[in-house]
């Protein structure tokens, strides 16, 4: 099961596990794991609007708002607590990092970090119900969308501070964040350290089969937008590659097509999914080389710091683009001159691979256009 997280509004960890809940995740079952914290929390869940989108509302009612705590307590109470293994470990893993980020904001070693709000019920109940939440639902991979942070200033126990916090702009180093909607934060630090800690990438909706959508509420209704946290859950369609993609361009009208050529090589070697070489006029009548890379999101500086090493430019740029892939299989037919692997598209279009038919060709003497038909013949016979 795959959930997405569409964070438009922006995430917090009551909006999380109030969409988790709305999606279906059994809130007495919730209420009872989180009861067995012993923070003398009183939890509920409430139906609610928000901007006339129906969403459910995660409420934590305790006696004291800013009790501090160490990540020590924090985590020997999660411990000590009658919760799935798996939640356990991922609501350790996500103190574990709020607790970096905590440190690295004050500068001071991680066992002298008072959490504060975070620490206090609360969040404890917020993060460890989103991790019982995802288990309840069978949830096995989680994406999220890029963060909406909001803008303007939020009160703290710090005192005033800009948005996106401190803590939230540490937690979310590396990650794609925007800016829209009312001046105040819309992502806290603990939705931030949920969403960074257990996502295993953010961008668009990755291909998948819906099985149910939930929305979470948060705590203001805005007009003209609805405050809540979508999550999709449904089955991953098969399709591997990233469906995010970065792309890295250059204008170049001073290099060798030798290089060039070698600078495709090495961009290739080094995991790009696709490299091109355009003919272009440039400024002055130059005839030169539009060189354009295809990337995954997670390579786009390695990809950059190639291109600078191995081409003339002085300059690139970059921007992420949505790129659609069809499922496809592998499967080897028989030839009169050796097997060959077909690729297959789950749309039913199907093609050779080059370099087997390149390579039997060169062996067998046979010219390359032949072995490419017997391939296609060997299919259509076989898929009969």
């Amino acid at each position: 099961m795959l959930c997405y997280l569409d964070a438009f509004s922006g995430i917090s960890g009551d909006m999380l596990v109030g969409a988790l809940a709305d999606a279906g995740a059994d809130q007495a079952a919730l209420i009872d794991a989180l009861s067995s914290l012993e923070t003398g929390a009183v939890l509920s869940f409430e139906k609610v609007k928000r901007c006339g989108i129906g969403a459910t509302k995660f409420h934590v009612a305790i006696a004291e708002t800013h009790a501090h705590r160490h990540l020590t307590q924090i985590l020997q109470l999660i411990e000590r607590a009658s919760l799935p293994g798996r939640a356990k470990q991922n609501a350790a893993a996500v103190f574990q990092r709020l607790g970096e980020a905590e440190a690295a904001v004050h500068q001071m070693p991680i066992e002298r970090v008072h959490f504060h709000e975070v620490g206090a019920a609360d969040s404890i109940a917020d993060i460890v119900g989103a991790c019982v939440a995802f288990e309840l639902l069978g949830v096995t991979a989680i994406v999220s969308s890029p963060l909406n942070v909001g803008s303007g200033t939020a009160q703290t126990a710090h005192g005033t501070l800009p948005v996106p916090a401190p803590a939230t702009a540490a937690l979310l180093a590396g990650k794609p964040v925007y800016s829209e909607g009312p001046a105040m934060e819309l992502t806290t630090p603990t939705g931030a350290a949920l969403a960074a800690t257990l996502a295993r990438g953010f961008g668009v909706l990755p291909p998948m089969k819906i099985a149910r959508t939930g929305y979470g509420a948060g705590s203001r209704d805005f007009p003209g937008r609805a405050n809540v946290l979508r999550v999709i859950l449904g089955e991953e369609t098969g399709a591997t590659e990233a469906t995010t993609i970065a792309v890295l361009e250059a204008n170049i009208d001073d290099l060798s097509p030798q290089i060039l050529a070698y600078a495709m090589e090495r961009l290739l070697e080094e995991g790009a999914l696709d490299v091109t070489l355009q003919p272009i006029a440039m400024k002055k009548n130059r005839p030169g080389t539009l060189l354009r890379v295809l990337a995954r999101p997670e390579d786009r500086e390695a990809m950059a710091q190639t291109i600078f090493a191995e081409t003339s430019t002085l300059g690139l740029r970059i921007y992420m683009a949505e790129r659609r892939v069809q499922a496809r299989r592998w499967l080897e037919v028989e030839t009169p001159h050796g097997k060959v692997r077909m690729k297959v598209s789950g749309g039913g279009g199907y093609a050779p691979e080059y370099e087997d038919c390149r390579r039997i060709a060169q062996e067998s003497g046979v010219a390359l256009k032949d072995v490419i038909a017997q391939a296609n013949f060997a299919y259509l016979k076989n898929s009969k």
